[in-house]
């Protein structure tokens, strides 16, 4: 009888036994963690010296019922903010938009001024925290609400960390919360680069995704090649622009989905530190720094089941581990509940446990890269990045990311990952445990955690209050000189900062800037 033969979802092939001669001839035993090229751990030390960051992201509603969940999780041992916010706030429009209807305050927080963001910060000292903002069209608006309300609190700038997603291409490619064009969408990334570079050197300027990436139904392989060549695309434009790459380069982070098969996503993680050093190199970079690939992991939302949910505790535990052992900086845990709806404040504690029992009682966090020597783990990543090298050069010969999303392959490339997936869910080939193999019949009763439409009118009663109180002619004139700023190639960053001052909306803001580049359709 034949051996089954056993594929991950990237079709790499596990052979039954690995042995010392499967392991590849660029092995590398004597490479260390903290070194070129990575592959064992950005950090001499890793967790040794401190756990990673343990986030959980959270938003929903108005700014005060966010900052209360907020408080609740530092109160809880949370080491950083993470903040989601609502689709209107993601594509640039106020809550009183009509497009806005149904949406305010739903998958995130509502944020449409300078009054918003105090409410969601109300008692926390931005100098004290690093805060993680997924936004992307908009995230220069979100980037410069935090800086204004950073300068109002005293804080000295150059001691605000954080991180602000800023990564436009992949919404082309899998996600959708676009407002402008391409081209003018990677104008205002490297304005953001370039700011931040003299004014808050630790921010980091964008965290380069391959989450959504994963979510949208890529494989492992996708989701680093694709990944990667976006981040390529950015440290392009910016070297275009004429900014240092040992400067911008150490500002770089990256986003990573964690899923189910554990050794294929430790693999993942391994092959994409290095392969990331060698692309900075060839680029130019030569501060070590400048090479690494710091990445935030997110447990896989696609992974969770709405049958039996309480399951996805277990599903989210091995994809911690994963996270873990692959050398992540930061991590944020889903819900069990996040299938049903907006996670719960019970489900958001067990998340967190989640990483919490994993850093202090499993002892993963004992060693440095504690997998690596594995005749499979290592044969493994070396497959994967070979796969991945080969789609990266497929993106290339088309011009790069840009190009490739305009003539639509990365998108078909995902879609067909996602209906072999779904395919092989529906005729058993691949088992989800309690949605087509282990089903029972009695129906779960989990709390569902629920956000009601009045959300909207209260954002709008404020939005009435924030424009009676303010300086009409100063608002039209500061408008005005973003305008002028956008026109003629300047770095908007500055007239973005002294329009939220001046109690701009983000709606405005993002309006003033579609009259000038336009929209994507």
């Amino acid at each position: 009888m034949p051996d089954k033969k056993i594929l991950t979802d990237s079709e790499i092939e596990i052979k039954e036994i690995y042995r010392q001669e499967d392991l590849p001839g660029s092995l590398d035993t004597k490479e260390q963690p903290g070194q070129f090229p990575f592959t064992r751990g950005v950090q001499p030390d890793m967790y040794r010296g401190k756990p990673w960051t343990m986030r959980q992201y959270a938003g929903f509603s108005t700014a005060e019922e966010s900052n209360k969940r907020y408080h609740y999780l530092l109160s809880q041992g949370v080491m950083g903010l993470s903040v989601a916010f609502d689709l209107p706030t993601q594509i640039g429009y106020d809550s009183d938009h009509p497009l806005a209807e149904g949406e305010v305050g739903k998958v995130g927080v509502s944020i449409n001024s300078i009054e918003d963001m105090h409410a969601l910060f109300q008692g926390i000292k931005l100098e004290d925290v690093s805060t993680s903002m997924t936004i992307n069209a908009t995230g220069f608006i979100l980037l410069s609400l935090y800086v204004a309300m950073a300068k109002q609190q005293g804080a000295d700038l150059k001691k605000i960390s954080g991180t602000i997603q800023n990564d436009i291409l992949k919404e082309y490619a899998a996600r959708g919360t676009f407002i402008y064009p391409p081209k003018p969408s990677m104008r205002i990334v490297t304005d953001i680069f370039e700011w931040c570079s003299d004014n808050v050197p630790k921010w980091n300027t964008i965290s380069i995704s391959g989450y959504h990436i994963r979510e949208a139904g890529s494989t492992a392989v996708q989701e680093v090649a694709f990944t990667l060549s976006n981040g390529r695309a950015y440290v392009q434009a910016a070297l275009e622009r004429g900014l240092d790459i040992n400067v911008f380069g150490k500002r770089l982070s990256f986003f990573f989905n964690a899923h189910n098969n554990l050794f294929e996503e430790v693999a993942k993680f391994r092959a994409a530190r290095r392969m990331w050093a060698t692309i900075m190199k060839s680029l130019g970079a030569t501060d070590p720094r400048a090479m690494m690939l710091r990445f935030h992991t997110q447990t896989g939302g696609s992974t969770l089941t709405a049958q039996q949910p309480l399951n996805n505790i277990s599903r989210v535990t091995i994809q911690t581990i994963a996270a873990v052992l692959g050398g992540t900086q930061s991590l944020h845990t889903n819900g069990y509940d996040e299938a049903l709806s907006l996670p719960t404040e019970e489900a958001a504690r067990i998340a967190l446990r989640t990483q919490q029992i994993t850093a202090f009682e499993s002892g993963i966090a004992d060693t440095v890269d504690p997998l690596a020597g594995s005749y499979f783990v290592e044969a493994l990543t070396a497959e994967l990045e070979q796969h991945a090298w080969d789609l990266i050069a497929k993106i290339e010969a088309m011009g790069g990311s840009v190009s490739a999303l305009e003539e639509g392959f990365i998108q078909e490339e995902i879609a067909r990952s996602a209906y072999d997936y779904q395919r092989k869910i529906e005729t058993g080939d691949k088992i989800i445990v309690g949605v087509n193999r282990f089903r029972v019949d009695q129906p779960d009763n989990i709390p569902v955690f629920r956000v009601d439409d009045s959300i909207r009118k209260v954002q709008t009663q404020k939005l009435e209050a924030l424009r009676n109180n303010r300086d009409p002619a100063m608002v039209d004139q500061v408008l005005q000189s973003l305008n002028d700023k956008a026109s003629s190639g300047e770095n908007i960053m500055p007239a973005v900062i002294e329009a939220v001052e001046y109690k701009c909306t983000l709606g405005e803001i993002a309006d003033e800037l579609r009259s000038v580049f336009g929209e994507h359709r």
